[in-house]
């Protein structure tokens, strides 16, 4: 028996898109996420909630709920330093105290990350391990991914398919939503800053983008987070020698393809005997 991980719904491709600073702009660029269902990750510098750039200015701590309703709010350090080059005490301040103030005024948990100005390093992706991280955006795709659509090999320094500036990125768009293969999950992680529409007068860009691209029935939408949770849910199911009986220990289900015939759903906590589906 052959069975395959697939994301939600049996889905083999998926699309993210990762916005930074927290940024009135991201406001217009919301109302285009939901016009064609959509999803984002928004990454908020806690600390700089009054202040205001060249060409924006920034969403206001009492907002942030509201704004970015639907959509994935994620820690971007309280202050935007470029964390690489602090003491790792200060780096942990940072964190922890974005954490902090953006649980309060959002009433949930915020456990995503982007790296403010790219910046990283191996120590300080361990400790963001130990407060409570479950992933870290970088801004360089990776440079072993020819294709560009590959599911983080390390949550903690997650790569980008494109930035909605790059030349190739509807070629890249059109490429994923023509592809019929299955042969791998594919997911196209888009990220940037809505003020860069502002600043190039180009928000036809992410009109275009978002309109070709939404809107698919095989294609999963989906925010940081949940991708994150849902490879968690993957990798903790357990199999038999066989592969035709599984468990999902996970309180949410899972779907995997059998013999490249049946979407089967594996519900949280359920024991479920696949060849029953195929039979």
């Amino acid at each position: 028996m052959k069975v395959c991980n697939c994301f939600p719904g049996g889905r083999f491709k998926a699309l993210t898109m990762s916005y930074d600073d927290g940024v009135d702009s991201d406001i217009r660029l919301i109302e285009i996420f939901d016009r064609y269902g959509i999803k984002g990750t928004f990454n908020v510098n806690g600390g700089l909630t009054h202040s205001v750039g060249r060409y924006t200015a920034r969403v206001p701590l009492d907002k942030i709920k509201e704004v970015y309703k639907g959509h994935e709010i994620a820690t971007h350090c309280y202050t935007h330093p470029t964390i690489s080059r602090c003491p790792l005490v200060k780096v942990a301040e940072e964190i922890l105290k974005d954490r902090d103030t953006l649980e309060k005024v959002t009433g949930g948990l915020v456990r995503g990350h982007a790296y403010p100005n790219g910046s990283y390093s191996d120590d300080i992706k361990e400790l963001f391990k130990m407060l409570g991280v479950a992933y870290g955006r970088v801004t360089r795709p990776d440079p072993d991914d020819r294709q560009g659509y590959r599911l983080p090999k390390d949550p903690l320094e997650w790569r980008p398919t494109s930035h909605h500036n790059d030349f190739d990125l509807m070629v890249r768009a059109k490429w994923l939503a023509e592809n019929q293969s299955r042969q791998y999950l594919r997911l196209m992680y888009v990220w940037g800053h809505s003020y860069e529409f502002v600043r190039d007068d180009n928000w036809e860009v992410i009109e275009e983008f978002c309109e070709y691209m939404g809107g698919r029935e095989d294609i999963w939408y989906a925010t940081n987070i949940e991708i994150i949770d849902y490879m968690e849910v993957l990798e903790r199911l357990r199999f038999s020698a066989d592969g035709e009986r599984v468990y999902n220990p996970s309180a949410n289900s899972a779907w995997v393809d059998v013999n490249d015939k049946k979407i089967v759903e594996v519900p949280g906590g359920a024991y479920i005997n696949l060849a029953d589906f195929i039979n």
